[in-house]
């Protein structure tokens, strides 16, 4: 195996310590041309589709990315801006926010950067060059809150994978969950309570999460779970009742069982049960994106109005609101202890010259 080192290395290089946070991805244009690859990329690991691989090869190859790529390129139109998709410029927001905040206390020794799981900026390309500004530690922190093997555990496997081509692995640490951090749980419940201040509250307030299949959760992913206790202690924050709330799943495909309930099965219901109202909040997403704000602030909209509902209200995610920002300063900042360190450069450019190295 042929290793990749840092071009721009040098002995004498200022050690400094790095901060990746990464998302789902984008393509890079609302096109079929630009989905089909984006799509076989994610469509194609195996954290996120789990059936045998050769018989999803043919179903990929074959009929989804022949069908999807369009489909899902008039959905991105809807949705795209002038600086790319929502959640490229959110996430770039955020990583520029999170910057200007942990700088405050760190200074220039400290590097944030982002990067997509699928598309790019890609992992591999970002960690290479925070390895170049001479980053030899590294936390990432995917924005998840959920722990699922689909999202972060594919993200571990992204950062795996690069370090094995790596001839120097940077110290590592890496944020694997935060649905139950009281930070985290206080800015999304603050960010329901500023939609009340303008909104009456709604008959029921509604807690969508992605959804995976359900076979993933019997074998053992702890998804389900998490989703539920973010649920409950947003809900208790917010003093709500049982009947108040509720937690759903959305964003299935495929014919096999998904988590349930589906969110959009659950709002075409809601009229016939007295839930003339509602309000739904995506607390799994760290970003506005696709799927809430096409999927969940227009599609399942009109299942709702169109089932005879009356008011129906999507609560925005934290994208880069300072709450936001200051929770991820926080998870950040206790995976920096005992980092604060640095080391002697010159004495090891003058030690590493003695043995010969040219740089």
């Amino acid at each position: 195996m042929k290793y990749t080192g840092s071009p721009k290395f040098t002995h004498k290089q200022a050690d400094k310590v790095g901060v990746l946070i990464t998302n789902l991805g984008t393509p890079e244009a609302p096109t079929k041309q630009a989905l089909r690859p984006y799509l076989k990329q994610f469509l194609s690991d195996p954290r996120v589709v789990e059936i045998p691989r050769l018989l999803w090869w043919m179903i990929l190859n074959l009929v989804i990315l022949n069908i999807r790529p369009k489909r899902s390129a008039k959905a991105y139109e809807t949705v795209w801006e002038e600086t790319g998709s929502p959640l490229m410029t959110h996430t770039a927001n955020q990583a520029r926010a999170l910057s200007a905040k942990l700088k405050q206390k760190w200074g220039e020794d400290l590097v944030v950067d982002f990067a997509m799981r699928y598309g790019q900026p890609s992992v591999s390309n970002t960690i290479q060059e925070m390895l170049n500004q001479g980053v030899r530690k590294l936390v990432v922190l995917p924005l998840y809150p959920q722990y699922c093997a689909s999202t972060t555990g594919s993200t571990f496997d992204a950062v795996a994978e690069d370090f094995q081509q790596r001839r120097w692995i940077p110290e590592l640490r890496f944020v694997t969950q935060y649905c139950d951090n009281p930070e985290y749980i206080q800015a999304v419940a603050d960010k329901i309570r500023l939609h009340w201040q303008t909104n009456p509250r709604a008959d029921k307030l509604l807690l969508s999460y992605h959804g995976i299949p359900k076979r993933y959760l019997t074998n053992g992913d702890p998804y389900h779970c998490q989703c539920h206790k973010t649920s409950r202690l947003i809900a208790d924050n917010l003093g709500l009742t049982s009947d108040q709330y509720m937690t759903t799943f959305q964003s299935r495909f495929g014919r096999e069982e998904w988590l349930k309930p589906y969110t959009d099965h659950t709002l075409q219901g809601f009229p016939e049960q007295g839930v003339k109202s509602v309000q739904v909040v995506c607390p799994g997403f760290s970003s506005d994106c696709l799927e809430t704000i096409e999927e969940i602030g227009e599609e399942n909209r009109e299942y709702f109005m169109e089932a005879g509902g009356e008011r129906y209200e999507y609560i925005s995610a934290l994208n880069s609101d300072d709450s936001h920002i200051n929770l991820l300063a926080s998870l950040v900042e206790d995976n920096l202890v005992g980092w604060q360190g640095q080391a002697d450069n010159q004495l090891r450019d003058s030690l590493a010259r003695d043995l010969g190295a040219d740089k």
